[in-house]
């Protein structure tokens, strides 16, 4: 028993110096650079608050706009995720295992590729255009499908679906099939059941879900730039720009680490609101 706390310490240490090596290290030095100014190319050290006071004056809306896409691609992902992972875990019976193979296999699948695909399904020679004209309900094909908002909550609630599922199915594995039972046998609608035996015991995997899916969606550049056009630009898009064409690590740390809080203020918000309207139930 002793020696029982030093193992967990050993078998912590490795996860433990991964996470401070490529997690803590670099939004601390990000963070720090943030305070930073550049002159003539050069990064000059010191402390200024301006890199921050450009983030408002400049990107305010930029930032807005990120954060109700990314919230959108969220809530629709995680509620999706949820009806899956129920379906899996209550409905499905002998096909749930398959069901359950088929969204790990989905993970493997080539995030550009996924990409090209909507990019593919979405343009005017897409399948979906030209599946509408052979049905006659268009008379030509309809070029506002692709590179607009819509797209991008698409293309990424796809990619982030499998995501999202494996949490929320792990969290209702911990639901007895005997609490549900007994439930029903009490004369309980399932809407109640759900809402005061199913949704307390998985919020883990509900939370999880919805922050992976916002933090990614939040950060990401490549979508909006390769199904959003020019009208869909993120704030991923003004870091990536920042970093490699104006060259000013400070001014793209200080958005990055925006972003960053303005997410994890909004996930602290969310799950508040969330035990709240479960303690009310």
């Amino acid at each position: 028993m002793p020696r029982q706390p030093l193992l967990l310490v050993l078998f912590a240490l490795p996860a433990t110096l991964i996470f401070l090596l490529f997690f803590v290290g670099p939004f601390a030095y990000f963070t720090v650079m943030s305070f930073w100014s550049v002159s003539s190319y050069r990064l000059t050290p010191g402390f200024s608050l301006e890199n921050y006071l450009d983030v408002y004056r400049e990107y305010a809306y930029s930032l807005g706009f990120t954060f109700a896409i990314a919230l959108a691609i969220a809530a629709i992902t995680t509620t999706l995720a949820f009806a899956f992972a129920y379906l899996i875990r209550f409905r499905a019976g002998r096909f749930g295992p398959p069901l359950l193979f088929v969204t790990l296999i989905t993970m493997f699948g080539g995030y550009l590729v996924k990409i090209y695909a909507w990019r593919t399904i979405l343009g005017t020679t897409g399948i979906l255009n030209a599946g509408l004209l052979e049905l006659g309900i268009i008379s030509e094909p309809l070029p506002w499908l692709l590179y607009n908002p819509g797209a991008v909550v698409t293309t990424l609630t796809h990619f982030l679906l499998p995501f999202a599922v494996l949490p929320i199915y792990g969290s209702l594995r911990a639901v007895s099939d005997a609490q549900l039972d007994v439930a029903r046998d009490l004369g309980a609608r399932p809407s109640r059941t759900l809402i005061d035996i199913v949704l307390p015991q998985c919020e883990t995997g509900i939370v999880v879900a919805f922050m992976l899916t916002f933090f990614i969606a939040a950060g990401d550049y490549i979508t909006p730039r390769l199904v959003g056009g020019t009208s869909t630009a993120m704030i991923g898009n003004f870091v990536e720009n920042q970093f490699i064409t104006a060259l000013n690590a400070p001014q793209s740390s200080a958005l990055a680490v925006a972003i960053l809080l303005v997410c994890a203020g909004t996930i602290f918000c969310l799950r508040y609101m969330f035990r709240r309207a479960l303690a009310v139930r």
